[in-house]
C-alpha cells in the first residue's frame, strides 16, 4: 500500500481524496499555488507545498514543479484528481519515470483514449457500439467533405478537449466552415492543439455514463450508469443514479459493452465510459474520461463503496475484491455542482469573499466543498465551490430532499447558481425524468 500521497489538485476534490487517504492512515501532502495559501486542502493535509503563483500554468499544471514538491516531501504517489493534470499522459509518464505511482491508468492507455479519433478506432474494433465520423482532420474545406458524408448535423470536437471546449454543431454545410474555424479556433488556445474530428450529431439524447473499475490482473467491473443530461454549453450541472430510462436489460447491455471498452486497453483504476442514448435504446460509444469524476458521489451513494479508496488500492498493486454480480443498486441519488456564478447575468464568474456560510445537513444528505465563512474564493480557477448530493430510497424523494437541502443551504458575500438549480429541480419535466442533453435551452 502506497504510504504517503500528494494531492495535485485543489478545491472540494483535493479535500475530498485526503480527507480517503486519512482513513485509510496513509499521509497527504497538499499543493497550492499563491492565491491558495489559505484554502483548506493546504489545513487539512499533513504537508503543505506552494508551487507557484496563482496563474494554473504556473502552478497546477506544472509538472516539473509538482513532481519536485512530490520527491521533495517523499511521497511515493500523486493522485490527480480530476481537470488540470488528471488525463494528460505526459504528466503520467514522467511520474512512471520519476519511480512515482500515478494513481490512475498507465500513461499509454491514457494517451490512448485521450485522443477520441483513436478512441473510436479502438472501440470500433473492439465491437462497442460507435457514432458514425470521421478520423483526425485539420482543413476547414477537408473537413466539409467529410461531412456531407457523414450527414447533417454533424458535431465538431477538438480531438484532445474536453469540458466542451473545441465543440459546435453544424446543421447544413452554409454555416459548417464557420462552425468548425471557431471550433478549431477554440481547441487551439484550450489545449495548444488544432486536431479535429466529426461526428454524426444525435439529436436529444441522453448522456449516459458508466463507472467502471479494473485492477491490474484482468479483473473489470462496472458500478451501473450516471444520468448527465443535465448540462449547459456542454458542461455538467445535475447528476444521478440511477437512470429512470434505463431498465435492468438495457443497464446490462450498456454495462457489458463499458466492461469490454475498458478491457480492450488493459485499462486499470477508476475510469469513466460515456454514451449517447436515444430514445429508442440504441447507444453510442462517446468518450472515456481516464481519472475520476466530478459526480462520482452519486454512485458512492447508490453502490455504498468509496471511489478514492478503490482507485488508491488499485494503484498499491491490489485485486477487487467485488465480482460484477456483488454490485447492487440501492436506492437513488442525485448531485449539483454549486458555482460561484451569476446566472442573471450570463453565468458570469463571481469570486470573492464569503461572508456568511451554513451547509445543511441530515440523513441522505452529504456536501463535498472546500470553502468556510471568511474564504476567499479566487478568480482563476473553475467557479465550482461545493457539491450537494443526496440519497433516497426512490427518485421522488431524492428530488424532495435535494429541493430541501437547496433551499436551506446559505452563501453570502458572493452570487451563486443555487436559485437556478432551485428552479430547475422544480420543473415538472425534470421531476418526471422527463428530459434529455437539450433540456437546459428548452427552458431558455
Amino acid at each position: 500500500m502506497v504510504k504517503k500521497v500528494l494531492v495535485a489538485n485543489r478545491g472540494e476534490i483535493a479535500v475530498r481524496i485526503i480527507r480517503a487517504c486519512r482513513e485509510m492512515g496513509i499521509q497527504t501532502v497538499a499543493v497550492y499555488s499563491e492565491a491558495d495559501k489559505e484554502a483548506l486542502h493546504t489545513q487539512l493535509a499533513d504537508e503543505a507545498v506552494c508551487i507557484g503563483p496563482a496563474p494554473a500554468a504556473e502552478s497546477y499544471l506544472s509538472m516539473e514543479r509538482i513532481i519536485s514538491a512530490t520527491m521533495i516531501t517523499g511521497a511515493d504517489a500523486v493522485h490527480p484528481g480530476f481537470g488540470f493534470l488528471s488525463e494528460n499522459y505526459r504528466f503520467a509518464q514522467l511520474c512512471e519515470t520519476c519511480g512515482i505511482v500515478f494513481i490512475g491508468p498507465r500513461a499509454e492507455v491514457m494517451q490512448k483514449m485521450g485522443q477520441k479519433a483513436e478512441a473510436r478506432r479502438t472501440m470500433t474494433e473492439a465491437g462497442v457500439p460507435v457514432v458514425p465520423g470521421s478520423q483526425e482532420v485539420y482543413d476547414a474545406k477537408e473537413a466539409a467533405a467529410l461531412a456531407k458524408e457523414i450527414g447533417y448535423p454533424v458535431i465538431i470536437k477538438a480531438a484532445l478537449g474536453g469540458g466542451g471546449k473545441g465543440m459546435r454543431v453544424a446543421y447544413g454545410q452554409e454555416e459548417f466552415e464557420s462552425c468548425f474555424l471557431t471550433a478549431q479556433k477554440e481547441a487551439r488556445a484550450s489545449f495548444a492543439d488544432n486536431t479535429m474530428y466529426l461526428e454524426h450529431f444525435v439529436e436529444h439524447p441522453k448522456h449516459i455514463e458508466f463507472q467502471i473499475l479494473a485492477d491490474r490482473y484482468g479483473n473489470v467491473i462496472h458500478l451501473g450508469e450516471r444520468d448527465c443530461s443535465i448540462q449547459r454549453n456542454h458542461q455538467k450541472m445535475i447528476e444521478e443514479s440511477p437512470c429512470v430510462a434505463i431498465s435492468p436489460e438495457l443497464r446490462s447491455r450498456m454495462g457489458e459493452a463499458a466492461v469490454k471498452a475498458a478491457k480492450a486497453v488493459s485499462y486499470t483504476g477508476a475510469g469513466t465510459i460515456e454514451f449517447l442514448l436515444e430514445k429508442n435504446g440504441s447507444f453510442y460509444f462517446m468518450e472515456m474520461n481516464t481519472r475520476i469524476q466530478v459526480e462520482h458521489p452519486v454512485t458512492e451513494w447508490v453502490t455504498g463503496l468509496d471511489l478514492i479508496k478503490e482507485q488508491i488500492r488499485i494503484a498499491s498493486g491490489l485485486r477487487l475484491p467485488y465480482a460484477q454480480e456483488d454490485i447492487r443498486l440501492k436506492g437513488h441519488a442525485i448531485e449539483c455542482r454549486i458555482n460561484a456564478e451569476n446566472p442573471k447575468q450570463k453565468f458570469r464568474p463571481c469570486p470573492g469573499t464569503i461572508t456568511d456560510l451554513y451547509l445543511p445537513g441530515g440523513q441522505g444528505i452529504r456536501i463535498d466543498a472546500a470553502i468556510y465563512s471568511g474564504y476567499t474564493v479566487p478568480p482563476y480557477y473553475d467557479p465550482m465551490i461545493a457539491k450537494l448530493i443526496v440519497h433516497g430510497d426512490t427518485r421522488g424523494e431524492a428530488v424532495a430532499k435535494l429541493r430541501s437541502a437547496l433551499g436551506e443551504t446559505i452563501i453570502e458575500g458572493i452570487d451563486t447558481n443555487i436559485d437556478y438549480l432551485y428552479e430547475i429541480t422544480g420543473n415538472e419535466s425534470y421531476r418526471q425524468g422527463n428530459f434529455d442533453i437539450g433540456f437546459i435551452e428548452m427552458l431558455g
